[in-house]
């Protein structure tokens, strides 16, 4: 394979990445005015008054929100200790299995917070990682249902009764309006042994019933699924995201869309000024939000599904109470619409709630999941290319977990890319017999320039005639390119975010999910991988033969492996391994290339297109039972 398709190939790559990066996502619908108000919505009109026998209702708008403190694992803990200790009205519930233990609070008959058990909060530590710990408020917390008072921590107020509870499972109960409400919450988390069932997931119900003699209106409900916060792999929060389903198609909405600015406003696309609350108006057939790892998901049961979504930014405010100016999280909850109730009747709304990692083999079981949960992953264009590439992978660790408990998810990686470049070696090959076909001809294809320099239609033909005599195939070195490329990218997309690297050691590497970093030096970490990959670029390109002598290209090809080192610098180690064992095996590949014979016609003794022997036919003896060595043309000095 010639360099001018490895830059392509390269530039190729490039320019995906800068797709999913950089690219807008899709706007969503704007919700509509909830219950069409005529004032500012979510607001009655001044001086307007309630209907006998009516709720009223902001319009399913929660209040602004305030700062949310960063004094992370422990402050979660503390404030739960400290309001046990404090107010004797307020209790804990806890629903526990082998993968998650919940935290629920009578205080909004919600969930605080999640633990999960298999995955640490830190490298090393015995503390587990909790969802929602850094918080604004509740999951599946009411964020607005008149006739309760709010508390200070979100939520509902300490109105409710726990009515039954086992380990498993756990009731709620308030008498709301004066009376003429009552509210009832359920939750039940299985261990993941019955059908249909997963450890992660809980059943959810939460019920109204009009206790009165009249028809009550209800307003639109919204229930949250948390805040996520950036973490130390992504400290600005690149990947944080909220999402639904419309069950046909996937929508997410990423933190940079709230925060302003960004690399496309410096051109004058999207607006610079954050926003504060995105309101999307969508049949949501479940709806999403997580960071890199972790992901919580709310799906109604099918014949009562959310009505839209609210994203917002959430500032994390320092020790002092203070918002810090660049770090921001992000919260949504999903909205649902209420038929008003007959006296005595009562209406319930059923889902389940995940809380875990983001792990594409767990939620791809359709058993469990049959909404298309696994599409949270947002894969993008590359969705089939990386689920059955992490899919390969999950079944090389099951494989090889036995032989190296330790490594094994690092070897996965290995595994898996040498498996893509093998079953890709015939294209590859195919490729470079077309390259070196193509080099072969170079010299026939100046003397044609030259000739019909001032007749390009038959400079054409002719170009096209000898390609015919030759055998070459002037795409042939392209489009082996272009059907490999997506697999390779589909897999580097994989590998930013699959939970099961997190943590997991290497050879050297602590984390394959972050930088490989041994030291540092005046402050620059000294990441080894990244310096690898870069090592076996300028390998590639020095075994590479070069069809032309074009000073531009040459500059280019050059500078080429440093510009990719030093863009790829800080990724992590898990996608640097992945580019430096694909750059390995194309070095050998390279090295049996340069030696492989050239097939098809040669160019005819004696015409001026057939090569002399010496340095600008490849430097030796162009015997053709001996093979064929590198035959970069030499260079002008």
């Amino acid at each position: 394979m010639d360099k001018k398709n490895t830059v392509i190939g390269v530039l190729l790559l490039l320019a995906a990445f800068v797709a999913l990066k950089f690219a807008p996502s899709p706007q969503p619908p704007v919700a509509p005015a909830p219950h069409g108000t005529a004032g500012s919505p979510g607001t009655q009109p001044a001086g307007s008054t309630t209907p006998a026998g009516t709720i009223a209702t902001p319009g399913g708008i929660p209040p602004a929100v305030q700062p949310v403190a960063t004094t992370a694992p422990t402050a979660a803990v503390a404030e739960i200790s400290a309001l046990n200790s404090t107010d004797s009205g307020h209790s804990t519930a806890l629903l526990a299995n082998g993968f998650i233990e919940v935290r629920l609070s009578n205080r909004s008959a919600a969930i605080e917070e999640v633990a999960l058990r298999r995955f640490p909060e830190a490298r090393g530590s015995s503390q587990h990682y909790i969802f929602n710990q850094v918080r604004t408020g509740p999951m599946l917390g009411i964020t607005d249902l008149p006739g309760l008072p709010q508390s200070s921590t979100g939520g509902l107020g300490p109105r409710f009764e726990i009515v039954s509870q086992t380990p498993k499972e756990v009731t709620y109960r308030a008498i709301l309006d004066g009376g003429r409400l009552e509210l009832t919450r359920r939750y039940y988390l299985p261990d993941g042994n019955e059908p249909g069932t997963d450890p992660y997931q809980l059943q959810h119900q939460t019920t109204l019933r009009n206790l009165s003699g009249e028809t009550l209106a209800l307003p639109r409900l919204a229930l949250s699924l948390g805040t996520v916060v950036p973490t130390g792999s992504d400290v600005y929060g690149q990947q944080l995201t909220s999402g639904y389903s419309d069950g046909k198609k996937q929508h997410f909405i990423e933190h940079t869309r709230l925060q302003g600015g960004g690399f496309l406003s410096l051109f004058g696309i999207g607006s610079r000024e954050p926003t504060a609350l995105l309101p999307t108006h969508a049949n949501v057939r479940w709806a999403s939000l997580g960071n890199r790892f972790f992901a919580s998901i709310l799906t109604p049961a099918a014949e009562s599904p959310a009505v839209g979504l609210l994203t917002r930014r959430v500032p994390i405010a320092t020790p002092d109470g203070s918002p810090q100016p660049t770090h921001y999280g992000l919260g949504a909850e999903a909205l649902f619409d209420l038929s008003p109730l007959a006296p005595n009747a009562s209406n319930t709304l059923a889902m389940d709630f995940y809380v875990g990692p983001k792990a594409y083999p767990r939620l791809s079981n359709s058993d469990n999941f049959k909404a298309d949960q696994d599409k949270v992953m947002n894969y993008g264009m590359f969705r089939f290319f990386s689920q059955t590439l992490l899919t390969m992978m999950d079944w090389v660790h099951r494989w090889v977990s036995p032989l190296a408990p330790k490594w094994a998810w690092g070897w996965a990686v290995v595994i898996t890319t040498l498996t893509l470049k093998i079953v890709f070696l015939p294209l590859t090959l195919a490729a470079s017999r077309s390259a070196k076909r193509m080099q072969k001809i170079q010299p026939e294809m100046q003397a044609l320039r030259e000739k019909f320099k001032d007749n390009p239609q038959k400079m054409q033909q002719a170009t096209m005639e000898l390609f015919k005599k030759n055998k070459v195939n002037p795409m042939g070195g392209c489009l082996p390119i272009l059907v490999t490329m997506p697999f390779f990218i589909g897999f580097f997309v994989m590998l930013r975010t699959a939970s099961e690297l997190r943590f997991e050691s290497f050879l050297w590497a602590a984390d394959l999910s972050a930088p490989d970093t041994v030291a540092r030096v005046l402050g620059l970490p000294i990441n080894i991988m990244p310096l690898l990959m870069g090592a076996t670029m300028v390998i590639q390109m020095r075994l590479t033969p070069t069809p032309s002598a074009d000073n531009m290209q040459a500059k280019l090809l050059k500078f080429m492996p440093w510009m990719f080192t030093l863009f790829c610098y800080n990724f992590s180690c898990a996608l640097a391994l992945y580019s430096t064992v694909n750059g390995i095996f194309t070095i050998g590949q390279q090295l049996i290339i340069n030696r492989m014979k050239t097939d098809g016609p040669a160019a005819a003794p004696g015409s001026p297109a057939a090569p002399a022997t010496g340095p600008a036919a490849g430097g030796g003896k162009r015997g053709g039972s001996k093979p064929m060595k590198n035959i970069t043309p030499a260079r002008k000095k």
